[in-house]
């Protein structure tokens, strides 16, 4: 068990003005699931991805990650989980506009202490890995949309991490730069990557292995997924 979130809820504001955000939401997860999660604007999805990504912390219940209960982490704590731990893909890149791919590529070896030479090496070989090779010295204005996300992706898999969030991964893409980006999600899956996908998109969200449907703060459908 990799993830295992039972009974979470999370409620924004104080009395009399709590606002319910989750509802009594569970969910394991296991090492090479591929899940994406589906709802409405305002459904709370993001939340549940912040909560997973231990940017956020739950009101009450259970998270324990690798049997660590969360609630007992510090902030130290977690942000050495999410560096080491928790790749983020998000729908706009966030890439620093002034790196090349292959800088932006290894920050997240500099926070992690790696010498220059080996991080720079370890660059080079992720972006062979997402098909980059030939683009390591440009910056995000020489690339297209699917290769900033592309980049994106590598850098959010530099420290291998054990479980891969991405926010609407394809939803400032083309459908052929979205095409490559999913086959490429379907490669690091095949590989053991777990990855948990907010999408709006059903197309997207069938090469998950199962599909999450959340409405106002309930999961209320789990299915399988599939290519369609």
């Amino acid at each position: 068990m990799l993830l295992n979130i039972q009974n979470i809820y999370k409620n924004y504001g104080k009395e009399p003005m709590i606002v319910p955000v989750l509802k009594d939401v569970s969910l394991e997860v296991v090492q090479g699931d591929y899940i994406a999660i589906m709802g409405p604007s305002g459904s709370g999805k993001t939340t549940l991805m912040n909560i997973i990504g231990c940017l956020d912390r739950a009101s009450l219940g259970t998270y324990l990650f690798e049997d660590e209960d969360i609630s007992e982490m510090n902030d130290d704590a977690l942000s050495d989980l999410r560096l080491n731990k928790i790749g983020f893909v998000f729908q706009n890149f966030n890439l620093l506009s002034s790196e090349t791919a292959q800088e932006n590529v290894a920050l997240p070896l500099i926070y992690a202490g790696i010498d220059k030479e080996k991080r720079n090496q370890r660059a080079i070989d992720v972006l062979n890995k997402v098909g980059l090779q030939d683009r390591i010295s440009f910056k995000p204005s020489q690339l297209s949309g699917g290769q900033k996300q592309r980049v994106a992706i590598a850098r959010a898999i530099i420290n291998n991490p054990k479980i891969l969030l991405a926010d609407e991964p394809t939803g400032a893409l083309d459908q052929a730069s979205g095409k490559q980006v999913m086959e490429l999600f379907k490669s690091l899956n095949d590989e053991g990557v777990t990855i948990i996908m907010i999408t709006h998109d059903a197309n997207v969200a069938s090469h998950a292995k199962k599909i999450l449907h959340i409405i106002d703060g309930e999961i209320i459908e789990n299915k399988q997924g599939g290519v369609l």
